[in-house]
């Protein structure tokens, strides 16, 4: 819903690209966008951009940002589909792809658009297949792999991706048993939406996962997202009611997604907070990003008291 007050799909999209090359400009490493087909929390009848379309037009349309998404939703396409695309824009962007997944939970989505829906438990399994499916098909010249979801009976792949061996896999969530050891075993990334004494929880567990499969902990990238919202009072007051509006929700739920709202001070504490926890990389939700000059503004302000370089 965060454009849903530009009326013209095809506004909408440039405001999405425009805000993809201000961030470029400013100097951030990279952009994200969700992987969904209609809005959230709520379906209603709104523009949605598809994720995957949606990466390819915006490799061409910037130069060095990396592109990211948070994250794609397993059960939405077939895993060597899925490696095929993301070998295309990971060429089409010149090597800036990052391939973000996640096991699937939006059932209402699931269901409207046809899909099944298993239950978690199988959902994972699914997952564990594809990142094995992904991995063969971007380093394996004919690509086999004999799963129970997932074959792939000497699958070309062509061209590869240009990052080598392999676009870094971004995995979201944060179940101990399964997830995070995931995460171990094939990810290079893993990403949480939590707070400060949870996330040290997560990272502990993580950390047994990789001693358990002889994976060096310190290769794996901790990361999370963090909503976000830079500017006094008066500024947070007015941009919580307009989200709360947009989105169609009572305004508690907008406060309630994370208590990184304030000067930049308090938001470079809280982040800092999370970099004393564990964490290497933060994703910054913005929810009026599309404003002109927020995005720029978030890096002239916050950026040097992190010790970070505008561009």
């Amino acid at each position: 819903m965060d454009l849903a007050s530009i009326p013209d799909p095809i506004e909408k999209f440039e405001t999405m690209s425009r805000c993809a090359k201000e961030a470029e400009k400013a100097g951030f490493d990279a952009v994200w966008v969700y992987d969904h087909f209609h809005t959230v929390p709520t379906p209603v009848l709104e523009s949605t951009f598809e994720c995957w379309t949606s990466m390819a037009a915006l490799a061409r349309d910037t130069q060095t940002v990396r592109l990211g998404q948070m994250v794609t939703c397993n059960g939405y396409r077939q895993p060597s589909l899925l490696a095929k695309m993301a070998s295309c824009v990971d060429v089409m962007s010149h090597g800036r792809l990052i391939l973000g997944i996640g096991a699937g939970w939006y059932q209402n989505e699931y269901e409207a658009y046809g899909y099944e829906y298993p239950e978690t438990p199988e959902r994972l399994r699914m997952l564990r297949e594809t990142l094995q499916v992904l991995k063969a098909m971007w380093t394996e010249e004919h690509a086999q792999f004999d799963g129970r979801y997932y074959q792939l009976r000497g699958a070309i792949n062509e061209p590869k991706p240009v990052q080598k061996p392999h676009p870094p896999i971004w995995i979201g969530g944060a179940g101990e048993k399964v997830t995070l050891k995931l995460v171990a075993q094939y990810g290079d990334a893993c990403n949480f939406n939590a707070d400060v004494q949870t996330v040290r929880h997560k990272l502990d567990v993580l950390r047994a996962h990789c001693e358990t499969v002889g994976r060096d902990y310190d290769s794996v990238l901790k990361t999370i997202e963090l909503y976000t919202i830079l500017g006094d009072r008066r500024e947070i007051d007015r941009v919580v009611a307009d989200a709360a509006r947009r989105i169609g929700v009572e305004e508690g739920f907008v406060r309630s997604w994370h208590p990184c709202y304030g000067d930049a001070e308090h938001i470079a504490e809280v982040i800092g907070e999370y970099v004393e926890a564990g964490i290497d990389y933060v994703i910054v939700n913005v929810p009026n990003a599309f404003e002109d000059g927020v995005i720029a503004r978030f890096a002239d302000e916050v950026f040097p008291l992190l010790g970070l370089r505008t561009s």
